[in-house]
């Protein structure tokens, strides 16, 4: 496979102030149109070490994708790297400075000289117009090597890889081996529960594909790879694949794709079931609402949610009974249960949920310790709550027990069975 090299300027990426997205999305990209991501940089703005790293990877590698230091301020100096580098000189771009002034004008901001500088370009590089913002992004050839530098910004990144980029690699590179990526979303397991489940994949990888453990918030996303002389017989190698993971662990694969979302696959099953939901939060403090109606068209399944901080919303929207919360307390079974029914006949929907715990980082107790939920269900008549301990990360915790929540109805609606390692259902 051909070699590519990713190297970001910034010294905001070194420190911590911003987090490096474009790499990760590039590495992706370049793997996904069959080219073999060897290294990826994150540099200072410093001239020498952009100058010496560029120089190395446009030896080493038939494609370097560079991002950043092409702003009109004093420290972006990538452009000058370049006119040094191939020994060239910088020229007005027309058609950039005419499209930079448009931008002032609709914006209604004044042009300035260092805006136009913008429009100055290596003598030597195909300009790559962006649509998108002001810096154009340059491309050179080197013995057969590309080097392609882009801005940092990573809408106007995208842009011009989608658009401008890829094209040019294609025509230039038409042999270039095929890939084929697929990937498989889970959740409701850990990475080394799964793991164990879906045993040793020697035979597997011995064969060419990859398989990679994809760990987040949501679940772990198993990703399978393969190259082959074209995308038939690069796909072809992950179908064995592929039929071995369903038959291993296919009871908690909810659906296959990069960008598969669980809140969108729970969102089908609802609509698809003509039910509806309405949300009772604690803890959650309104992140269940609103990953639902992250999905368009939810207005068909969601009925509406109330955040239920205090105890006497719980008691007088919710009907949660003052003699449970004082006994029993707000984290508690009773409590999650009747604000799962509550919400539900309040709100006339087929299904409520609710989630009240400690999210920490402090406020528990040794009976009840930090990362303690109770999650109430209310689905059709079917009445049940769940209990997990997380972790002592206020955030993380929020997150993880919408996603317990999503994949509990998901289930539910499915009528799977319950798996060893997943949360017990505990009734009234």
């Amino acid at each position: 496979m051909k070699k590519a090299h990713i190297i970001s300027i910034g010294n905001e990426l070194l420190i911590g102030d911003t987090v490096n997205t474009n790499a990760s999305w590039l590495g992706g990209l370049l793997t996904e149109q069959g080219f073999y991501v060897e290294q990826v940089s994150t540099i200072p703005d410093s001239y020498d070490l952009i100058f010496g790293n560029v120089k190395s990877s446009l030896v080493e590698a038939k494609v370097t994708i560079v991002t950043g230091g092409l702003g009109p301020t004093h420290d972006d100096i990538t452009k000058k790297v370049m006119v040094d580098l191939f020994d060239t000189e910088l020229i007005e771009n027309n058609e950039v400075l005419d499209f930079i002034k448009s931008i002032f004008k609709r914006r209604g901001f004044e042009f300035s000289r260092s805006n136009a500088a913008q429009a100055w370009v290596p003598k030597n590089c195909d300009v790559l117009f962006n649509n998108k913002g002001t810096a154009p992004g340059m491309w050179f050839e080197e013995q057969g090597n590309i080097l392609v530098v882009l801005p940092g910004v990573p809408t106007e990144m995208k842009f011009l890889m989608e658009e401008r980029v890829i094209p040019k690699l294609h025509e230039k590179f038409p042999d270039r081996e095929a890939w084929a990526t697929q990937y498989f979303k889970t959740s409701g397991v850990p990475e080394s529960t799964l793991s164990d489940h879906i045993g040793d994949l020697n035979e597997f990888e011995n064969n060419g594909v990859g398989v990679a453990y994809l760990p987040g918030v949501s679940g772990v996303t198993i990703r399978i790879s393969a190259n082959g002389l074209d995308v038939k017989q690069a796909e072809g190698k992950l179908e064995t694949l592929k039929n071995y993971l369903y038959d291993k662990v296919g009871a908690v694969i909810f659906g296959e794709g990069k960008n598969l979302t669980l809140e969108a696959v729970t969102g089908k099953l609802l609509s698809d079931n003509k039910l509806t939901i309405a949300t009772a939060e604690s803890c959650t403090g309104g992140l269940l609402s609103s990953k639902i109606t992250d999905i368009p068209g939810s207005s068909v399944y969601m009925k509406g949610g109330i955040v239920a901080y205090a105890n006497e919303i719980k008691e007088g929207f919710l009907k949660v009974s003052k003699k449970d919360l004082e006994k029993s307390g707000a984290v508690s079974k009773i409590v999650a249960l009747q604000m799962a029914k509550g919400v539900a006949e309040a709100m006339n929907a087929d299904i409520g949920v609710s989630a009240t715990g400690i999210a920490g980082p402090d406020g528990g107790t040794p009976d009840k310790p930090v990362g303690t939920v109770w999650m109430g269900f209310w689905i059709k008549g079917d009445h049940f709550a769940l209990k997990t301990v997380l972790s002592n990360d206020r955030l993380l915790n929020k997150e993880r027990t919408v996603m317990i929540i999503l994949e509990t109805i998901r289930r539910r609606l499915l009528k799977l069975e319950e798996l060893p390692y997943q949360l017990k259902p505990q009734t009234v």
